[in-house]
């Protein structure tokens, strides 16, 4: 899973849509074939560890299918520059996402650790294919992820972003989180820092 990782330049415009609204095969151009994102399909923080390895990559691949297929809203959006699928974002309640608590991306750091307030989304993961990075897709992505989330009925979204300033050497696969700034200009507030080169990032909603 990469994020688009330059975030200096102004973002394109884009058309975003719920996961669940568009076909299968966007997604999937999306996630593409090779590296972390086809041998993971954003499920990582779905699945107890002791149980990950009963999955291969096709039960991943149907395992995310399911669940943006599932009644209510998908649990992602896709980015588009015209029909092209450009990018992905995973956006729902973190709930549903039971690895999280015991991450060390969050663990003793979040701002709300009640783990079963569904009030409380998480955005988890952007994918953006090698050839449209740098142009602000993942950007676009966790400002459209604001709404969505409320839509959903969330009073708080929450995100993991990686600091690259306190890193001394970040690679572009350790980065799907999103950063400290590219979350800044999408109007996230740092709320906690579980570790120096981790940030937790957040938007309070009203109801």
């Amino acid at each position: 899973m990469i994020t688009d990782v330059t975030e200096d330049l102004e973002p394109i415009q884009l058309r975003v849509a719920p996961a669940s609204e568009v076909p299968f095969s966007d997604i999937e151009a999306v996630f593409g074939t090779r590296g972390d994102p086809a041998h993971c399909w954003c499920q990582w923080y779905k699945i107890p560890g002791s149980d990950w390895r009963r999955f291969g990559d096709e039960g991943l691949h149907d395992r995310l299918k399911e669940q943006v297929r599932a009644t209510g809203l998908g649990r992602g959006l896709i980015a588009y520059d015209g029909e092209i699928p450009v990018g992905w974002c995973a956006v729902e309640p973190r709930t549903d996402l039971p690895r999280i608590r015991q991450s060390t991306i969050i663990k003793g750091g979040t701002a709300h650790p009640d783990f079963d307030d569904t009030a409380v989304w998480a955005v988890s993961c952007f994918v953006v294919p090698r050839n449209h990075r740098g142009r602000g897709v993942a950007r676009v992505l966790a400002e459209a992820a604001v709404d969505f989330a409320r839509t959903g009925g969330a009073l708080v979204v929450e995100a993991y972003a990686v600091d690259p300033k306190i890193r001394t050497k970040v690679t572009a696969d350790a980065l799907f989180h999103g950063t400290v700034s590219m979350f800044a200009r999408a109007g996230f507030t740092e709320v906690a820092r579980p570790r120096a080169d981790r940030a937790i990032m957040q938007v309070e909603l009203t109801k």
